[in-house]
């Protein structure tokens, strides 16, 4: 039995009926009286110098208000990708865009940007990482490299390393994890696997586009920025320091996001915000799925190399691997992959060394636990192949040498509680796997492997106030994409002794809400859900202490039992909490309005880990690959709300399948995009690409989490590429070493 009357149960989500019926209003469809509309005028080059641009004709089309170019918003360095406002004097990506077209409505905004006129002159463009690193490559910033942004750390993926400075160059970064001696460990090995691998850039294929809304101040002293963001607080920092305001000047509403994972930090915001100024009206921009795909933030690509050393008794002696990552036209900070792959097990002897190069793409940020997707399809991948030239069981190689809390990790720091261990044992004793022999006998592979996610960490308050009607309204401001705003009435209705029907949860804005931090990292319920715990056991000590003075009885006799505050065991002597509310709520009224607060802080992280098991067939004619099972078994601490965990973990597995076998954005020789739309980019969907999905929830409680619960949204897709290509080498003894797995790299992998 549970020791928990509230958490644990599961509560459908709480917008669930607004968005399947549409009544919530996403971004796109805000208006606001004055508004005009905004459009893209793009680059169809990768590189190429701005000699002229002509607007005159784009003027003359009616409802057109204006046609904005560099040279009409303020001249703001470029330090970063949100920071890139239309292009100036140059262009350094094919979609990148030059100029911005502001229409009464959206159709003459559309035929506007076909009468804006630019002149080009091509320039030499590097679009492959070879190309980059040439002695004679054109660099990307040839007057110096833009600085780091910081959402590297909002995601809990900021790990440090030896980073250097060299000469100008397109290497944005590097660094290296090391210990021990390479020589030792691989002289030590009974095997030595060693190989290349590739891994695509992929678009994080959210259903709702890049929007925001931004009205000005009309006296120059602010503005309102409606957006589909994940991170409200950072927006407003930000786009008060190019408007060069105070950053409570700047209110953020983050409005309903229609999918995000990882891309929806901060894009166009500065940019609509200084166009909105520079008109002085409200703009909204809303990208069309084409532009969304050109000029926004997708997974980086990147190239490994590894050498991995195993003994014959299951030990592995040594790991050395170069991780190069294709960021595009700014830096990207995806050294967790490195880290990674240097910190799940312990390997004695590793060196692993990693390098940031800048090509003439579109620039790429985090997708659901940034770089490591990549980083497990590598390093599971080449454990299994050890594994199976020694002849040894894939889960007890893994379990032999997985890190334990208090290991260090690469960067000699120690491993906080966790749960590899257990979701690996879980997993050994699921029938999926116990019967492995029966998938066998059907001509279909099984496959296993691991995927782990640090967890990211930042302060966060809440409130907690008891209304005339007995419900209880916690205010929080961090933005919900997965049911976190559910959770929390689940750990307020604990936290108080209440049900969760007479809680209500309010996400605020900028202007309204204490600070919660960005959503990402896996690190919402962690770091919020603490303070709203806090919040509502300091509001029901208010109403306690009321109580007992209503019922001139002792504080500490007080119990909440059914809407009621009782003396314990006398349900004689009680009072209803909307009697309470109602005292502190009247003229006249003796007692102070309740109202809790929390806050929270800490330095430790939550690392979350699962196993998945992928059972597949492979067409040996055609190449295609079938995943019939997907178990994917996660240590999530404490299960908050099993409903929406279930979800967060299929849904995860289901864009970790999109990684192994279908998603790849492609560009040709000279940088221009090849995948412009989903005709021509292949997500993975519930119609034909769902295999029977099972999840498992493994509880190993956090000290710091709520209830002990840890975050749960970056784990479920980090290992789905690597089961599934240890599944297809199970069944046809072919190794993949190439993302996406699709059937023709099959074929090729089967005739070799």
């Amino acid at each position: 039995m549970s020791k928990f009357k509230q958490i644990g149960r599961p509560k459908p989500l709480l917008d669930g009926f607004d968005k399947v019926t549409g009544r919530t209003r996403y971004a796109p469809d805000l208006t606001v009286p004055g508004m005009l509309h905004g459009r893209f005028v793009t680059s169809p080059h990768a590189h190429a110098s701005i000699k002229n641009i002509d607007v005159s004709a784009a003027l003359e089309v009616p409802g057109v208000t204006a046609v904005l170019t560099a040279a009409d918003l303020p001249d703001i360095a470029p330090t970063a990708r949100s920071r890139l406002l239309l292009a100036r004097d140059k262009v350094i990506f094919a979609g990148q865009p030059v100029a911005l077209v502001l229409a009464e409505d959206l159709g003459a905004a559309q035929d506007a940007v076909d009468k804006v006129w630019v002149d080009y002159e091509m320039l030499p463009a590097v679009v492959t990482l070879d190309e980059a690193l040439a002695d004679d490559a054109p660099l990307v910033w040839p007057s110096g490299m833009p600085g780091e942004t910081g959402e590297a750390a909002a995601h809990g993926a900021d790990v440090g390393g030896d980073k250097k400075e060299k000469k100008p160059s397109n290497i944005a970064g590097e660094s290296k994890f090391a210990r021990g001696d390479l020589a030792e460990g691989f002289a030590a090995a009974d095997v030595v696997v060693e190989r290349p691998f590739t891994t695509a850039m992929v678009h994080q294929s959210y259903l709702e586009t890049f929007a925001m809304l931004v009205q000005p101040d009309p006296m120059g002293q602010g503005a309102t920025v409606w957006t589909s963001t994940q991170a409200p607080f950072y927006v407003r920092e930000e786009v008060a320091d190019v408007l060069g305001v105070e950053e409570t000047a700047v209110r953020v509403i983050p409005t309903s996001v229609g999918g995000a994972f990882g891309a929806k930090f901060l894009h166009y915001e500065l940019l609509i915000a200084v166009a909105a100024q520079a008109v002085n009206r409200p703009v909204k921009l809303a990208l069309t799925r084409s532009e969304d795909m050109l000029a926004a933030n997708p997974a980086p690509s990147a190239r490994f190399r590894i050498k991995l050393g195993m003994k014959q008794d299951g030990t592995i002696t040594a790991l050395e691997a170069d991780v190069t990552f294709d960021t595009g036209c700014y830096p990207s900070e995806h050294g967790i992959a490195a880290f990674l792959m240097g910190s799940l097990y312990q390997i004695p002897h590793l060196e692993i060394r990693y390098t940031e190069v800048l090509t003439h793409k579109l620039s790429t940020a985090a997708y659901r636990a940034p770089g490591a997707p990549q980083a497990a399809f590598v390093l599971e991948s080449t454990i299994d192949e050890a594994a199976r030239q020694l002849n040894l069981d894939p889960i007890a190689v893994r379990l032999q040498n997985a890190s334990q809390p208090g290991d260090p990790m690469a960067h000699g720091k120690p491993w906080s509680t966790m749960g590899m261990t257990e979701v690996l044992q879980r997993l050994q004793d699921h029938p999926a796997w116990q019967n492995r022999a029966e998938a066998r006998a059907k001509g279909r592979g099984v496959g296993i492997a691991l995927g782990g996610w640090p967890g990211g960490i930042e302060p966060t308050a809440a409130s907690c106030q008891l209304h005339r009607d007995g419900t209880l309204h916690v205010h929080v401001g961090s933005v919900d994409l997965t049911g976190t705003t559910t959770g929390f009435s689940l750990i307020a209705a604990e936290a108080f002794g209440v049900t969760p029907d007479r809680v209500r949860v309010i996400s605020g804005d900028t202007a309204t809400a204490s600070f919660a931090g960005a959503t990402g990292g896996s690190k919402i319920t962690y770091m919020v859900g603490p303070s709203v715990i806090k919040a509502a056991q300091d509001a029901r000590q208010q109403v306690m202490e009321i109580a007992a003075n209503e019922l001139e009885a002792d504080v500490a006799d007080m119990e909440v039992v059914d809407g009621c505050v009782q003396v314990k065991g006398v349900p004689d002597r009680a009072i209803q909490l909307e009697d309470i509310a109602q005292k502190t709520m009247r003229f006249g009224g003796k007692y102070a309005p309740v109202v809790g607060n929390g806050r929270h802080a800490n330095t430790t992280n939550s690392p979350g880990f699962a196993a998945q098991l992928a059972e597949v067939s492979v067409d040996a004619e055609t190449g295609e690959v079938t995943v019939h099972k997907l178990v994917v078994v996660q240590d999530v601490g404490q299960v908050i709300n099993p409903l929406t965990l279930e979800g967060q973990i299929m849904g995860g597995a289901m864009q970790g399948l999109g990684w192994a076998l279908y998603e790849q954005m492609a560009h040709d020789s000279y940088g221009t995009p090849l995948t412009g739309s989903w005709m021509d980019y292949n997500v993975p969907h519930f119609i034909h690409a769902v295999p029977e999905f099972e999840a498992v929830f493994v509880e190993v409680p956090t000290e710091f989490g709520p209830f002990g619960a840890r975050g749960a949204g970056e784990p479920p897709i980090i290992a789905t590429a690597a089961a599934v290509g240890n599944a297809i080498a199970d069944a046809t003894q072919a190794r993949l070493a190439d993302l996406p797995m699709t059937a023709p790299r099959v074929i090729a992998a089967l005739k070799r």
